[in-house]
């Protein structure tokens, strides 16, 4: 499969850019664009124009046929002096065509992670490997005997060797070097991710008032509904010493990974007013709650105790209708809205590479690559709002959502639990549940996203 010269030029920026330490911010500067722009581009939502292959030549010090000649040519033609030591990849690859695949027939051989690295020398499928360092020994490498495949899979697990190959199989090492980049490299999974998406986001849209921090250091209007509920009744029953129960405390695996799935907004948020809820559509609502009367589970709303009008996210309120028609409480009444329209699947596919990655990672034992991932998502999560740490995009928006889905994910564990026979005693945070009972009969254990860990076992009563 051949690439069209717009691909190749896609793939050799992303190559320069590893090779010579460039940020997007600082390429986007140089050319005279705005950071968006060089997004934009990269992704292959526009395309890169004559005079931005001569800004890009001239940027570089490069002829421009040699840019266009391929990343494994013009990376050789690049002057020493722009070659960065430790560079690191910052701008957003192009999703890489199905000619990777084939690495994924030997994965079971321990160099097979190792095996795409000299291929850019024929072929431009995988420019990233061919503008790091040399081929790596298969020794580097020995725990990585399983490779998750596919071309997403590819990149994270690529970078994992990456990295092994440049510490010389130092874990520890390894480990630091990638939790350093999770940030963008996170984004540029994400980006590949949304190649061919059916919907195209907005990464900066206005931020609207209510998403606006009060101060450097405060916080903005949104109500996450992050629990912290424990059964009053049982407690006192046990404090007065008229129940006695062994507990159970259940830990969610990987709980900001599975609130990836969650309806985001797709553009930027646009205010109307009314009791109505589209659920076609996606943001922040101010809402009035009803009262939560159910001593045996714990409210929706998480852990707020004042009355009145507040700022939720979708998950929130579309688990508060959900509790209407379950009988458990009156539906909340909806005053305004910041909504836009939604789309369930902009982190989907990258949810589900993150997740096959960690997988395969449990399965061989790979704690460097499950640490990695680990910090992908959540970093993800914790710098997509208004963080000096991620300057490819800005949707606070997001941020709020994905929280609330995890503490929504996790009200809707203790609701089964509860319908399942099991004693609802404790939930908190985003991923802990206290319960009663013979729970291996209603949750799966294990460590993958559908199963749960026991943490610790302790009697209420004694």
């Amino acid at each position: 499969m051949l690439m069209s010269t717009e691909e190749t030029l896609r793939v050799t920026v992303t190559a320069i850019a590893h090779r010579t330490g460039e940020q997007q911010a600082a390429l986007a500067t140089a050319l005279g664009l705005t950071q968006s722009q060089i997004s934009r581009r990269q992704r292959g939502k526009a395309s890169w124009t004559l005079t931005d292959c001569d800004q890009l030549a001239a940027h570089w010090g490069i002829p421009v046929l040699d840019l266009l000649a391929g990343p494994t040519h013009a990376l050789a033609k690049l002057p020493t002096d722009r070659i960065a030591t430790g560079g690191q990849l910052t701008l957003i690859p192009l999703e890489t065509p199905p000619l990777t695949a084939p690495p994924a027939g030997p994965a079971p051989a321990a160099p097979a992670p190792a095996a795409p690295v000299p291929a850019p020398a024929a072929s431009v499928p995988a420019p990233v490997a061919a503008a790091s360092a040399p081929p790596a020994p298969a020794p580097v490498v020995p725990r990585r005997s399983v490779v998750p495949a596919g071309p997403l899979a590819d990149r994270v697990s690529g970078r994992v060797t990456e990295e092994l190959t440049t510490h010389n199989g130092d874990l520890g090492a390894a480990q630091a070097a990638l939790i350093k980049t999770a940030v963008p490299d996170v984004m540029a999974l994400f980006a590949a991710s949304r190649v061919g998406g059916r919907y195209e986001h907005s990464e900066f849209p206005p931020t609207a008032d209510i998403l606006k921090k009060a101060s450097q250091k405060g916080a903005d209007q949104v109500w996450e509904a992050r629990p912290k509920w424990r059964s009053e009744e049982l407690h006192r029953a046990a404090r007065g010493g008229h129940v006695t129960l062994e507990v159970t405390a259940l830990d969610m695996n990987a709980a900001y990974l599975s609130a990836l799935k969650a309806w985001l907004p797709i553009g930027k948020l646009v205010h109307s007013q009314g009791d109505h809820h589209d659920p076609k559509r996606s943001g922040i609502h101010r809402i009035t709650p009803a009262p939560w009367d159910q001593p045996d589970l714990p409210s929706p709303l998480g852990a707020r105790k004042e009355p009145g009008p507040l700022w939720v996210t979708e998950p929130t309120l579309r688990l508060l209708l959900r509790c209407a028609k379950l009988g458990l409480a009156e539906a909340p009444l909806i005053h305004e809205s910041w909504t836009s329209g939604a789309s369930e699947g902009l982190l989907e596919k990258m949810r589900r590479t993150l997740a096959e990655v960690r997988r395969e990672a449990i399965s061989s034992g790979d704690e460097t690559t499950l640490e990695y991932v680990k910090s992908m998502y959540s970093k993800f999560v914790s710098t997509i709002g208004e963080s000096t740490a991620n300057r490819e995009i800005r949707r606070p928006d997001w941020m709020h959502i994905i929280r609330s889905q995890a503490f929504v994910n996790l009200w809707l564990k203790a609701h089964k639990a509860h319908t399942s026979g099991l004693t609802v005693v404790q939930m908190s945070g985003t991923d802990e549940l206290h319960v009663a009972g013979d729970w291996q009969t209603v949750f799966p254990e294990g460590r993958d996203l559908s199963q749960v860990k026991a943490k610790f076992i302790y009697t209420l009563g004694e």
